[in-house]
């Protein structure tokens, strides 16, 4: 049976804004309370997926969370009705109004982790919600992210969804931004790699000392359980510590990996050999070939792979074999990495070319082109039983930008977010959504 790999990119919502919320990611940080553009950037969000889907790639969409978070403002003690609750969080506490007005759901890498039917035990694909505990704006995400999976991959003799792991700090998961599958086909079995940055329990791992680790080793090991994958097809890696102290919050913004190859920077892991030795082993035992390009740092620095996120780029598979590596505008204007994908594309090796994509309004909160995408590995039956609704199409792509021209500002300020307006705006729009998508009821508005 034919197998695809298909990108669900996720749709930019409404309250797009650079909150600054983020520590670690040095992007996100930089831009703290500049104005933003979420009509700009959903645009430029739906013109890459109609851009790979015209090219032949299978693409669909994520629906964005309901913002602002009026219920998590309640939980932490805000009365009142729904306006009274944004405008005493404005007056009180406007970092938590910022807070729950974070649109980072639209970096679907971190949405959760998962495992396609030719890895897992019960021969059906796997999703567990990422909790996302380490950031309290991403930690609200996982109930509203399910509910949407759920209705995306509704099917349950196909797919099986999991519950985020417990919400504390030892079983901190960041989804499949810290995932990659390796595979001689879509539809083979396959080696899943986890990247974890810190053990919460075993205190002889190192750690980073200025910036937070964000995946556990025990997430890392509980979502392979509840995936039911085997020791024969799992690779666990810690992510150096050095490198994270320098900006790289996730391994997707240091290393990705597609079908047999894996695209990485020199710095990335620790024990890299060991690594790389048991993912070539593993790889084989399934009848593939690993192959692993390394960035030496004397071609591109850390700083610069973080400052062009080289590495948070998606590395696609061509139907003649060779691959296809999609960066954004920033991976051009930087020389030493302009130079070195050039010398890339040059050499013979898998990875036969680059696309550039204008991802501004993404790139200045700190997420490249592999944030905005889950990939999802599908047999054609299983491909069959995906909501239809959610699958790009050209009609999809139209009617979503105008969907976008009708609901969304052209800019928005931190002071925008306390707007009664906006909320009663970011309803209207989900709630049309939800039929354009056919999602049903998934936002708590629709279903309180």
């Amino acid at each position: 049976m034919a197998a695809y790999e298909m990108n669900f990119d996720g749709l930019v919502g409404p309250t797009h804004n650079y909150g600054g919320l983020s520590y670690g990611n040095v992007a996100s940080q930089s831009n703290s309370q500049a104005a933003s553009s979420p009509k700009e950037a959903a645009k430029q969000g739906l013109a890459k997926m109609k851009a790979l889907m015209d090219m032949g790639f299978k693409q669909g969409v994520l629906a964005p969370q309901e913002r602002p978070d009026v219920a998590a403002l309640r939980r932490l003690g805000f009365t009142g009705s729904d306006v009274e609750v944004i405008q005493r969080a404005a007056r009180e506490a406007m970092p938590l109004l910022v807070a729950s007005c974070s649109a980072s759901s639209m970096w679907t890498a971190n949405a959760c982790t998962v495992s396609p039917s030719a890895d897992t035990a019960d021969g059906r694909v796997h999703f567990t919600a990422a909790n996302l505990n380490c950031k309290f704006h991403r930690s609200i995400e996982h109930p509203t992210t399910s509910r949407v999976l759920q209705a995306m991959f509704a099917n349950d003799g196909h797919f099986a969804h999991h519950p985020a792991l417990p919400a504390v700090a030892q079983f901190g998961d960041e989804g499949a931004a810290n995932h990659t599958r390796f595979c001689k086909g879509y539809g083979d079995a396959g080696v899943e790699f986890f990247v974890y940055g810190r053990s919460a329990f075993d205190t002889r791992y190192p750690a980073p000392a200025r910036y937070p680790a964000r995946q556990t080793l025990e997430a890392s090991q509980a979502v392979a359980r509840l995936h039911g994958l085997s020791e024969a097809g799992v690779v666990y890696a810690q992510q150096n510590p050095a490198v994270i102290d320098q900006g790289v919050f996730h391994n997707d913004v240091i290393a990705v990996g597609n079908g047999e190859v894996l695209f990485y920077h020199q710095d990335a892991f620790l024990d890299t050999d060991k690594v790389l030795a048991e993912l070539g082993n593993k790889l084989a035992r399934r009848g593939g070939n690993f192959q692993a390009v390394c960035v030496p740092g004397s071609a591109v620095s850390v700083q610069d792979a973080v400052r062009s996120y080289l590495f948070n780029s998606q590395l696609l598979s061509r139907a003649d074999g060779s691959m296809l590596l999609v960066v954004p505008e920033e991976c051009r204007n930087n020389p030493s990495v302009w130079r070195y994908l050039q010398q890339l594309t040059a050499s013979g090796g898998p990875i036969r070319e680059v696309r550039v994509f204008d991802l501004k309004q993404s790139m200045q909160n700190g997420g490249g082109p592999a944030c905005l995408r889950l990939r999802v590995a599908l047999n054609e039956q299983e491909l069959a039983a995906v909501n239809p609704g959610v699958v790009m199409s050209d009609a999809l792509h139209d009617t979503l930008v105008a969907w976008v021209d009708k609901h969304y500002r052209d800019r928005l300020s931190e002071a925008d977010l306390a707007d009664p307006q906006l909320l009663t705006e970011c309803r209207t729009a989900l709630d049309e959504l939800t039929q354009i998508l056919t999602l049903g009821s998934v936002y708590p508005f629709q279903i309180a």
